[in-house]
């Protein structure tokens, strides 16, 4: 494994300050410290190669293990290592081969034109002249760089600096990349650029990517595994495909009946009528407890139907409903088959 994090947990202890003259003063001579745990008992692996999501809602305790991971924060417990290193014990070697990319921060220098950027990062991490000659070609040609590449970073647009942070990111070949909201504030058609270099440097070069981002796009477009977290906590390691599974059993059937149909029953287990409206009848099922073609027969058989259409749910809505549950949606929202197994 490239990446394994084992029981990684991040403590912060801050100074709880009371309010007031007379407290303010107090607090000069007495301190009352609280604690607060970003990071609780995280433990994954990503084998080489891998572009998984790591995912959850703002405080959730993402950017805290990317910084563990990456060597800025060492942690309160626990231990993780990148390619064999340990990111805090040696952030020089750990630093030549991970890549990182934050979407509201920059490593290209503000005033310089981008070609100067990619010049300094290729001395400060050694690349040798050959390799960096090919790699600034390819990455020029796969994100358009020639059009602003002798433009001072400071007059990018937002899009054209991201383009030039991924370039900068992977100008000395790393093994492992760290996207953090690496799409945040772009439009459709540079997130589009984007995910197609993130696809071609993993499957042209093996590169590994650990992604968190909020835009599920993101996710669905370039992972196939997700880990996801809430409170310091992993609450799902996993394909999406397993996620859906998990927490998507719910579909909605949406039919257009004839006009005579006024007194059709839907009286199957597992499904109900969420409204009418004439002709049309919109009904919620769960695909553990009936079948879709099971259901339409059974509509079928009481009225002509004119029109099926079923809808599949949403990532996003999956997602948002196991962060508003948490550990309390994963306990009580298991499937019959994953009950009996």
């Amino acid at each position: 494994m490239i990446i394994r994090a084992e029981h990684l947990t991040k403590q912060f202890k801050t100074l709880r300050r009371k309010d007031g003259a007379w407290a303010a003063l107090a607090n000069l001579f007495s301190r009352d410290y609280e604690t607060k745990v970003a990071v609780s008992d995280v433990s994954f692996d990503v084998a080489a190669g891998e572009i998984v999501g790591y995912i959850g809602p703002n405080g959730a305790g993402k950017s805290t293990t990317i910084k563990m991971l990456t060597g800025i924060l060492v942690p309160s417990s626990g231990s993780c290592t990148v390619n064999g290193i340990v990111p805090w014990k040696d952030r020089q070697g750990n630093g030549r081969q991970i890549g990182v990319v934050f979407g509201q921060r920059t490593q290209l220098y503000w005033d310089l034109p981008l070609i100067e950027s990619f010049r300094l990062l290729r001395a400060i991490y050694g690349v040798h002249e050959s390799v960096y000659a090919r790699n600034l070609a390819e990455f020029t040609e796969i994100l358009g760089l020639d059009e602003f590449i002798r433009t001072p970073v400071r007059q990018l647009s937002l899009g054209q600096r991201m383009r030039g942070d991924f370039a900068a990111a992977m100008l000395h070949e790393p093994k492992v990349v760290f996207l953090d909201e690496p799409t945040i504030g772009l439009d459709v058609v540079a997130k589009e650029a984007i995910r197609r270099f993130i696809l071609r440097v993993n499957r042209d070069r093996g590169t590994t990517f650990l992604l968190t981002t909020h835009d599920l796009n993101d996710i669905e477009k370039l992972c196939e595994r997700i880990v996801l977290i809430d409170h310091g906590q992993k609450l799902y390691d996993g394909s999406i495909d397993g996620i859906r599974d998990r927490f998507g059993r719910k579909r909605v059937l949406t039919v257009e009946l004839t006009n005579d149909c006024a007194n059709i029953r839907v009286d199957m287990p597992g499904s109900h009528v969420v409204s009418r409206d004439g002709p049309r009848m919109t009904i919620e099922f769960d695909r553990d407890l009936v079948r879709a073609e099971h259901l339409i027969t059974a509509l079928a058989a009481q009225c002509e139907l004119k029109d099926i259409t079923i809808a599949e749910p949403e990532l996003e809505s999956i997602i948002r409903r196991v962060y508003q549950g948490g550990a309390d949606v994963l306990k009580a929202d298991v499937s019959p088959t994953l009950a009996a197994t």
